[in-house]
Protein backbone atom coordinates (compact mmCIF):
# COMPACT_ATOMS: atom_id res chain seq x y z
CA UNK A 1 0.00 0.00 0.00
CA UNK A 2 1.43 3.08 -0.73
CA UNK A 3 2.07 5.66 1.70
CA UNK A 4 1.69 9.15 1.08
CA UNK A 5 2.77 12.51 2.36
CA UNK A 6 1.80 15.98 2.57
CA UNK A 7 3.58 19.05 2.42
CA UNK A 8 1.47 22.58 2.92
CA UNK A 9 2.63 25.93 1.88
CA UNK A 10 0.96 29.50 0.82
CA UNK A 11 0.46 30.69 -2.69
CA UNK A 12 1.12 34.56 -3.46
CA UNK A 13 -2.94 34.38 -3.62
CA UNK A 14 -3.30 34.34 0.38
CA UNK A 15 -7.24 32.58 0.07
CA UNK A 16 -5.11 29.34 -1.69
CA UNK A 17 -2.86 27.08 -0.05
CA UNK A 18 -1.45 24.39 -1.43
CA UNK A 19 -0.70 20.58 -0.07
CA UNK A 20 2.12 18.73 -2.60
CA UNK A 21 1.25 15.05 -2.63
CA UNK A 22 4.20 12.59 -2.72
CA UNK A 23 4.01 10.56 -4.85
CA UNK A 24 2.11 11.42 -7.34
CA UNK A 25 -1.77 10.56 -7.72
CA UNK A 26 -2.55 8.62 -10.31
CA UNK A 27 -5.69 10.39 -12.06
CA UNK A 28 -6.07 11.56 -15.52
CA UNK A 29 -6.18 15.01 -15.60
CA UNK A 30 -6.89 18.42 -13.15
CA UNK A 31 -9.93 19.53 -12.31
CA UNK A 32 -11.70 22.77 -10.07
CA UNK A 33 -14.31 21.61 -8.35
CA UNK A 34 -16.53 24.79 -6.65
CA UNK A 35 -18.79 23.02 -4.41
CA UNK A 36 -19.56 19.52 -2.55
CA UNK A 37 -22.00 18.64 -5.60
CA UNK A 38 -19.68 19.16 -8.05
CA UNK A 39 -17.04 16.70 -6.24
CA UNK A 40 -19.79 13.51 -6.35
CA UNK A 41 -17.43 11.50 -7.79
CA UNK A 42 -13.86 12.71 -5.57
CA UNK A 43 -14.10 11.53 -2.61
CA UNK A 44 -11.10 13.06 -1.45
CA UNK A 45 -12.08 16.44 -2.66
CA UNK A 46 -15.71 16.33 -1.01
CA UNK A 47 -13.77 15.24 2.32
CA UNK A 48 -12.56 18.79 1.80
CA UNK A 49 -15.42 20.25 1.45
CA UNK A 50 -17.10 19.17 4.57
CA UNK A 51 -14.86 21.82 6.14
CA UNK A 52 -16.50 24.90 6.64
CA UNK A 53 -14.38 27.18 5.40
CA UNK A 54 -13.03 25.87 1.80
CA UNK A 55 -14.90 27.41 -0.87
CA UNK A 56 -12.96 25.45 -3.91
CA UNK A 57 -10.82 22.81 -4.99
CA UNK A 58 -8.25 22.15 -7.53
CA UNK A 59 -7.57 18.49 -7.47
CA UNK A 60 -4.01 17.86 -9.41
CA UNK A 61 -1.49 14.74 -9.91
CA UNK A 62 0.39 16.58 -7.41
CA UNK A 63 -1.36 18.76 -4.87
CA UNK A 64 -4.32 19.72 -3.96
CA UNK A 65 -5.31 23.53 -3.96
CA UNK A 66 -7.59 24.37 -1.76
CA UNK A 67 -9.55 28.47 -1.32
CA UNK A 68 -10.94 29.61 1.76
CA UNK A 69 -13.56 31.87 2.75
CA UNK A 70 -12.44 34.58 4.78
CA UNK A 71 -14.13 33.27 7.95
CA UNK A 72 -10.46 32.65 8.69
CA UNK A 73 -6.76 32.48 7.97
CA UNK A 74 -4.45 29.36 6.64
CA UNK A 75 -2.12 29.86 8.89
CA UNK A 76 -5.08 28.83 11.49
CA UNK A 77 -5.31 25.28 10.01
CA UNK A 78 -2.88 24.50 7.18
CA UNK A 79 -0.86 21.98 9.27
CA UNK A 80 -4.84 20.29 10.37
CA UNK A 81 -6.00 20.26 6.84
CA UNK A 82 -2.62 18.80 5.93
CA UNK A 83 -2.77 15.92 8.44
CA UNK A 84 -6.35 15.22 7.45
CA UNK A 85 -5.48 15.17 3.63
CA UNK A 86 -2.61 12.45 5.05
CA UNK A 87 -4.60 10.14 7.40
CA UNK A 88 -7.36 9.92 4.82
CA UNK A 89 -5.06 9.02 1.10
CA UNK A 90 -2.80 6.22 3.92
CA UNK A 91 -5.95 4.81 5.34
CA UNK A 92 -7.08 3.84 1.71
CA UNK A 93 -9.29 6.72 0.68
CA UNK A 94 -10.92 6.64 -2.74
CA UNK A 95 -9.39 9.57 -4.73
CA UNK A 96 -11.43 9.59 -7.29
CA UNK A 97 -14.63 7.52 -9.02
CA UNK A 98 -13.44 6.68 -12.52
CA UNK A 99 -16.17 4.71 -14.19
CA UNK A 100 -14.59 5.89 -17.04
CA UNK A 101 -11.70 7.66 -17.87
CA UNK A 102 -12.25 11.78 -18.00
CA UNK A 103 -12.70 14.00 -20.77
CA UNK A 104 -9.50 15.66 -21.73
CA UNK A 105 -9.16 19.29 -21.88
CA UNK A 106 -8.99 19.92 -25.49
CA UNK A 107 -6.03 21.71 -26.17
CA UNK A 108 -5.05 23.70 -29.49
CA UNK A 109 -1.16 24.51 -30.34
CA UNK A 110 -0.07 26.38 -32.93
CA UNK A 111 3.13 27.43 -34.24
CA UNK A 112 4.35 31.12 -35.20
CA UNK A 113 7.24 32.22 -36.79
CA UNK A 114 8.64 35.12 -35.33
CA UNK A 115 11.10 38.41 -36.84
CA UNK A 116 14.18 36.24 -35.53
CA UNK A 117 14.66 32.94 -37.70
CA UNK A 118 16.44 30.88 -34.55
CA UNK A 119 12.79 31.61 -32.64
CA UNK A 120 9.65 30.09 -32.68
CA UNK A 121 6.29 30.47 -31.41
CA UNK A 122 3.79 28.28 -29.73
CA UNK A 123 0.45 29.31 -28.74
CA UNK A 124 -2.22 27.47 -26.51
CA UNK A 125 -6.01 28.33 -26.49
CA UNK A 126 -5.62 28.39 -22.79
CA UNK A 127 -3.72 30.38 -20.06
CA UNK A 128 -0.89 29.36 -19.56
CA UNK A 129 0.98 31.57 -16.79
CA UNK A 130 0.79 34.34 -14.97
CA UNK A 131 4.04 36.36 -15.38
CA UNK A 132 6.90 36.13 -17.80
CA UNK A 133 9.34 33.56 -17.16
CA UNK A 134 12.76 33.31 -18.75
CA UNK A 135 14.80 30.33 -18.84
CA UNK A 136 18.17 30.37 -20.31
CA UNK A 137 19.24 26.24 -19.27
CA UNK A 138 18.08 23.77 -17.57
CA UNK A 139 19.62 24.21 -14.09
CA UNK A 140 16.76 27.29 -14.13
CA UNK A 141 14.05 24.91 -14.35
CA UNK A 142 13.96 22.99 -11.14
CA UNK A 143 10.25 23.97 -10.27
CA UNK A 144 9.29 24.59 -14.00
CA UNK A 145 8.16 21.38 -14.95
CA UNK A 146 7.35 22.30 -18.84
CA UNK A 147 10.46 24.01 -19.21
CA UNK A 148 12.58 21.29 -17.96
CA UNK A 149 11.21 18.60 -20.09
CA UNK A 150 11.40 20.92 -23.34
CA UNK A 151 15.28 21.73 -22.21
CA UNK A 152 15.37 17.57 -22.56
CA UNK A 153 14.77 17.98 -26.34
CA UNK A 154 18.50 18.41 -28.13
CA UNK A 155 18.19 21.45 -30.12
CA UNK A 156 16.06 23.64 -27.56
CA UNK A 157 18.28 26.22 -26.34
CA UNK A 158 15.94 28.67 -24.30
CA UNK A 159 12.60 28.69 -23.40
CA UNK A 160 10.34 32.11 -22.90
CA UNK A 161 6.77 31.96 -21.34
CA UNK A 162 4.28 34.78 -21.27
CA UNK A 163 0.64 34.26 -20.98
CA UNK A 164 -0.64 32.01 -23.43
CA UNK A 165 2.20 31.64 -25.60
CA UNK A 166 6.16 29.90 -25.11
CA UNK A 167 8.61 31.02 -27.22
CA UNK A 168 11.16 28.63 -28.12
CA UNK A 169 15.15 29.21 -29.03
CA UNK A 170 16.83 26.29 -31.01
CA UNK A 171 20.17 25.73 -32.04
CA UNK A 172 21.49 25.52 -35.32
CA UNK A 173 21.50 21.90 -35.30
CA UNK A 174 18.18 21.77 -36.02
CA UNK A 175 15.78 23.12 -39.10
CA UNK A 176 12.35 24.69 -37.98
CA UNK A 177 10.14 22.42 -40.70
CA UNK A 178 12.23 19.11 -39.07
CA UNK A 179 11.01 19.59 -34.90
CA UNK A 180 7.93 22.08 -34.76
CA UNK A 181 5.48 19.25 -35.47
CA UNK A 182 7.25 17.24 -32.51
CA UNK A 183 7.47 20.07 -30.47
CA UNK A 184 3.48 20.87 -30.88
CA UNK A 185 2.39 17.34 -30.20
CA UNK A 186 4.70 17.61 -26.84
CA UNK A 187 3.42 20.88 -25.75
CA UNK A 188 -0.47 19.79 -26.57
CA UNK A 189 -0.42 16.28 -24.86
CA UNK A 190 1.62 17.66 -21.81
CA UNK A 191 -1.19 20.13 -21.45
CA UNK A 192 -3.66 17.76 -22.24
CA UNK A 193 -3.05 15.83 -19.47
CA UNK A 194 -2.97 18.64 -16.49
CA UNK A 195 0.78 18.48 -15.69
CA UNK A 196 1.66 21.94 -14.31
CA UNK A 197 3.69 24.19 -16.51
CA UNK A 198 5.11 25.94 -13.49
CA UNK A 199 5.17 25.35 -9.80
CA UNK A 200 3.87 28.04 -7.74
CA UNK A 201 6.16 30.79 -5.58
CA UNK A 202 9.32 28.52 -6.47
CA UNK A 203 10.25 30.11 -9.51
CA UNK A 204 11.52 33.56 -9.54
CA UNK A 205 9.60 35.72 -11.43
CA UNK A 206 10.67 38.46 -14.15
CA UNK A 207 10.46 41.80 -12.56
CA UNK A 208 8.59 44.56 -14.42
CA UNK A 209 11.98 46.59 -14.95
CA UNK A 210 15.29 44.81 -15.28
CA UNK A 211 16.87 47.37 -12.37
CA UNK A 212 17.39 45.96 -8.89
CA UNK A 213 14.85 46.46 -6.29
CA UNK A 214 17.12 47.61 -3.83
CA UNK A 215 17.91 50.48 -6.58
CA UNK A 216 17.41 53.83 -6.03
CA UNK A 217 13.35 54.91 -6.90
CA UNK A 218 13.06 55.71 -10.50
CA UNK A 219 13.35 59.63 -11.84
CA UNK A 220 10.58 61.23 -13.39
CA UNK A 221 11.93 60.39 -16.74
CA UNK A 222 12.64 56.83 -16.34
CA UNK A 223 9.01 56.61 -15.21
CA UNK A 224 7.63 57.87 -18.27
CA UNK A 225 9.62 55.66 -20.07
CA UNK A 226 8.86 52.22 -18.18
CA UNK A 227 4.96 53.94 -18.88
CA UNK A 228 5.26 54.29 -22.49
CA UNK A 229 7.08 51.09 -22.56
CA UNK A 230 4.46 49.00 -21.25
CA UNK A 231 1.33 50.76 -23.16
CA UNK A 232 3.17 50.90 -26.03
CA UNK A 233 6.09 48.98 -26.87
CA UNK A 234 5.00 45.69 -24.66
CA UNK A 235 1.97 43.98 -26.81
CA UNK A 236 3.68 45.02 -30.06
CA UNK A 237 6.77 42.90 -28.73
CA UNK A 238 5.03 40.33 -27.03
CA UNK A 239 3.46 39.69 -30.79
CA UNK A 240 6.40 38.76 -32.21
CA UNK A 241 7.12 36.30 -29.35
CA UNK A 242 9.12 38.63 -26.91
CA UNK A 243 9.44 41.09 -24.15
CA UNK A 244 10.98 44.56 -23.47
CA UNK A 245 12.29 45.50 -19.67
CA UNK A 246 13.40 49.17 -19.21
CA UNK A 247 17.16 49.13 -17.07
CA UNK A 248 18.29 52.53 -17.04
CA UNK A 249 18.14 56.04 -18.26
CA UNK A 250 21.73 58.07 -18.30
CA UNK A 251 20.20 61.82 -17.94
CA UNK A 252 23.64 63.16 -18.91
CA UNK A 253 23.80 62.15 -22.19
CA UNK A 254 19.88 61.05 -22.47
CA UNK A 255 20.88 57.57 -23.54
CA UNK A 256 18.44 54.61 -22.42
CA UNK A 257 18.89 51.09 -21.89
CA UNK A 258 16.60 48.14 -22.46
CA UNK A 259 16.37 44.29 -21.85
CA UNK A 260 15.54 42.25 -24.68
CA UNK A 261 13.79 38.93 -24.20
CA UNK A 262 12.20 35.92 -25.49
CA UNK A 263 12.11 36.28 -29.42
CA UNK A 264 13.73 39.83 -29.83
CA UNK A 265 16.85 38.49 -28.09
CA UNK A 266 19.70 38.26 -30.41
CA UNK A 267 17.38 38.74 -33.27
CA UNK A 268 18.69 40.25 -36.35
CA UNK A 269 15.89 42.70 -37.25
CA UNK A 270 15.98 44.06 -33.32
CA UNK A 271 18.90 46.65 -34.13
CA UNK A 272 16.11 47.85 -37.26
CA UNK A 273 13.31 48.07 -34.45
CA UNK A 274 14.86 49.66 -31.46
CA UNK A 275 15.92 52.14 -33.50
CA UNK A 276 13.43 52.88 -35.79
CA UNK A 277 10.56 52.04 -33.77
CA UNK A 278 11.05 51.53 -30.07
CA UNK A 279 13.98 54.74 -30.35
CA UNK A 280 11.53 57.33 -32.63
CA UNK A 281 8.72 56.94 -30.30
CA UNK A 282 10.27 57.79 -27.47
CA UNK A 283 11.92 60.42 -28.59
CA UNK A 284 8.21 61.73 -29.92
CA UNK A 285 7.17 61.12 -26.86
CA UNK A 286 9.39 62.75 -24.67
CA UNK A 287 10.94 65.41 -26.93
CA UNK A 288 14.09 66.59 -25.97
CA UNK A 289 14.75 63.82 -23.36
CA UNK A 290 16.18 61.20 -25.36
CA UNK A 291 18.70 60.71 -27.72
CA UNK A 292 19.48 57.03 -28.09
CA UNK A 293 18.15 53.55 -27.08
CA UNK A 294 20.60 50.51 -26.03
CA UNK A 295 19.41 46.84 -26.08
CA UNK A 296 20.88 44.47 -24.04
CA UNK A 297 20.21 41.09 -24.64
CA UNK A 298 18.63 39.27 -21.71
Amino acid sequence: MTTYTITPSQTQDETIARFEISPALEIIQASKFNNIDEAKDAPLVQQMFYLPFVKSVVLKKEALEIERFSILEWKDVLEDVSLEIETYLNKGGTIINQVEPLKKVPITIYAESTPNPGVMKFVANKKLVDQIFEFKNIDETTNAPLAQKLFHFPFVKEVFMDTNYISITKFEVAEWDQIVLEIREFLRTFLEEGNEVIVPQKVEVIAETATSVESEPLDEISQQIVGIIEDYIKPAVAADGGNILFDSYNSDDKSVKVVLQGACSGCPSSTFTLKNGIENMLKEMLPGKISTVNAING
